[in-house]
């Protein structure tokens, strides 16, 4: 639990939040801000939610999702079932969700860990509420019926229809709630065109949400950002401007980041304001990240398309 109570909360965000140039005190024009918590053991959940706290009591509305792969690989353990993680022909990691894999999946993610997590921020005096993508229809789309991998050096056909890819977001169903002053926590699954759960990528699914906002997404992990060498974090990339700039940063992306760029990409194509990935475990992360923290990538990073698809 964080420690902290909504009148210390309240009487520090000035501190933290008012003087801050890029966040405004009445709730202005400034785009949401979409933070996606990550769920492996090293991201620390208390910097954020504290942040969080600030940024909703200082008029700024706030859109959470989060992962947990963490947690549900630890459970398929305990059970006696073994993850099971492939890759893509393009270098990208992802869970592989079978039958019993999304029985725990759904169990974990929208069960313990979305409502130990909304709990936690209601303690912060966040007026939170958790929902998954299966509620309201918040997020919809295609299933699966295989991926392609790759498995010892060979791409392969691995048959599975437990995930999904989002392409409808119920932007307002979240309207409505920010409307109203609470602060959505989002986890998935997704609901599939065929109205069964099925499983998806949270920071795809951060994406999707923060484009359909318009807002910035605030990536968070545990490293400061996208690094040129992935272990130095002296390289850190602090922006992604152009299309050469953002081609960069895919090449640099490696691992779990690779996935982070991906998400970047989409939420951005998708009317994402800005997309920034930082350090979770900072004191204050999400403001740190909103003046100048992280790697930063703007619309402008991508390629600009013409009515013919050819590229300006």
């Amino acid at each position: 639990m964080t420690g902290y109570t909504r009148e210390e909360l309240l009487a520090a965000h000035e501190q933290l939040v008012d003087n801050e140039k890029n966040l405004v005190t009445d709730g202005g024009t400034e785009p949401p801000v979409v933070v996606k918590i990550g769920g492996a053991k090293a991201v620390d959940p208390e910097g954020a939610v504290k942040d969080v706290a600030h940024l909703v009591a200082n008029g700024t509305d706030v859109v959470v999702v989060h992962g947990g792969s963490t947690a549900v690989d630890e459970t398929l353990e305990e059970l006696g079932e073994e993850p099971t993680y492939v890759e893509s022909p393009s270098g990208v990691s992802g869970r592989f969700t079978d039958e019993r894999t999304m029985e725990v999946f759904s169990m974990v993610m929208p069960g313990k860990l979305n409502t130990d997590l909304t709990a936690l921020f209601r303690e912060a005096g966040v007026d939170a509420l958790g929902l998954s993508g299966v509620d309201g229809g918040l997020l919809t789309g295609p299933r699966k019926s295989a991926v392609r991998v790759i498995e010892d050096g060979k791409k392969k056909i691995k048959r599975g229809d437990h995930s999904g890819k989002i392409t409808s977001v119920n932007a307002s169903l979240l309207e409505t709630l920010l409307g109203g002053g609470y602060t959505p926590i989002v986890t998935v699954p997704m609901l599939a065109d065929d109205g069964v759960p099925v499983n998806a990528d949270a920071d795809r699914a951060a994406a999707a949400v923060a484009g359909a906002l318009g807002a910035k997404l605030v990536v968070l992990t545990d490293v400061k950002g996208v690094y040129e060498d992935p272990d130095d974090e002296s390289t850190l990339i602090e922006t992604a401007d152009t299309p050469d700039e953002f081609a960069a940063l895919e090449d640099a992306a490696e691992g779990f980041m690779t996935k982070k760029v991906m998400a970047a990409k989409e939420a951005l194509d998708g009317g994402a304001a800005e997309v920034i990935v930082s350090g979770a475990n900072l004191n204050d992360p999400i403001v740190t990240a909103l003046n100048g923290g992280g790697t930063h990538v703007t619309p402008g990073a991508l390629v600009a398309e013409k009515a013919g698809g050819e590229a300006k």
